[in-house]
């Protein structure tokens, strides 16, 4: 049994695929970084040297064992995947003025704002520019992708509606913000290595329903973890004011008895140390993780009853492996 990012891989055969895969997708964003001007190549590389998951990679390459994932279509799309998930890095660095990223020093503090824009602009025009070489449709899935992902950070920024449900807003945040690309690599995978079409019509929402799961599963490590295994300071969302879905549960179900948690809920960014312990520690008791759990659940629940209806082949069982990591994950 191999393990690639999280994914157990349930044959030798399989993980060779898929490394070989993933070591031809890093080739192809090397390639991409190059630029006409020495700042330009810099900055492209910047984030592309830090390394990462290749989450989105990985899930292409895994899709693209239900056709012939030797398809010479399959690591480009792959390449642009994840150059479009590089570009929205460097702009939402930008938007939330942050000073690290994947332990490096982010590219707007590192250099500026603009030059970290048009970094994150000139990676998702490189994306465009291989896409543009696999086909039209690639480019049209490739244009609502971005469409949604720019709506789902618009929707974050303005936050819910008048009457709009905040937990329903948030939903809706990850499903577009996150969740959107990782559908369209499910998609690609399947698209670009010539699977049935049946294929793609359920890998697509199962990578999408997995996406979701594995952000709410964030959400709850944020929390609940004491060894920071999110990959961040225990508790981060909740010094930053930021309401993810515990927090919303939280508020949602609140009793004569929460009126204290409400009232640290409500004002915002937690930086005081004092009153951040004292919101952890009340939140990680409260009924809304249960509740925040059972979410998760419910969406890696989703993910897998579309997956069990694909072919039975090596590729599923690592699909099957994802859901159940998201579920154990959380507890």
């Amino acid at each position: 049994m191999s393990t690639v990012v999280t994914v157990e891989l349930p044959d030798d055969a399989l993980a060779a695929d898929v490394v070989g895969g993933l070591a031809m997708v890093e080739e192809g964003l090397r390639e991409a970084a190059q630029a006409k001007h020495e700042l330009l190549a810099d900055t492209s590389g910047h984030l592309i040297s830090a390394g990462g998951k290749r989450f989105r990679a990985t899930l292409l390459l895994l899709a693209a064992q239900f056709g012939n994932p030797a398809d010479e279509r399959v690591v480009p799309a792959a390449v642009a995947i994840e150059l479009t998930h590089l570009a929205t890095l460097y702009h939402d660095d930008v938007m939330d003025e942050a000073t690290v990223r994947r332990g490096l020093a982010s590219a707007n503090s590192r250099w500026d704002n603009t030059v970290a824009i048009l970094t994150g602009d000139f990676l998702f025009a490189r994306a465009s520019q291989i896409l543009a070489d696999l086909g039209p449709e690639a480019v049209r899935i490739q244009a609502e992708t971005f469409t949604r992902l720019v709506s789902g950070q618009i929707a974050e920024t303005i936050g819910p509606r008048s009457g709009e449900d905040p937990l329903d807003h948030y939903i809706g945040v990850v499903t577009d913000k996150t969740a959107s690309l990782i559908a369209t690599s499910g998609r690609f995978g399947a698209m670009f290595s010539g699977a049935p079409p049946e294929v793609t019509r359920r890998i697509t929402p199962a990578c999408e329903a997995l996406g979701i799961a594995y952000q709410l599963c964030d959400d709850i490590l944020d929390v609940a973890s004491e060894s920071a295994q999110s990959g961040k300071t225990p508790g981060t969302d909740l010094r930053e004011g930021v309401l993810t879905l515990p927090m919303l549960h939280a508020l949602r179900s609140a009793g004569p008895d929460d009126t204290r948690l409400v009232e640290l809920l409500s004002r915002g960014e937690l930086t005081d140390p004092g009153l951040h312990a004292e919101a952890l520690g009340l939140l990680r008791e409260h009924q809304a993780m249960k509740l925040a759990r059972a979410d998760t659940r419910r969406w890696a629940a989703t993910a897998r009853e579309q997956i069990l209806a694909l072919p039975d082949v090596p590729a599923r069982a690592a699909f099957e492996a994802l859901c159940e990591f998201v579920t154990e994950r959380t507890g």
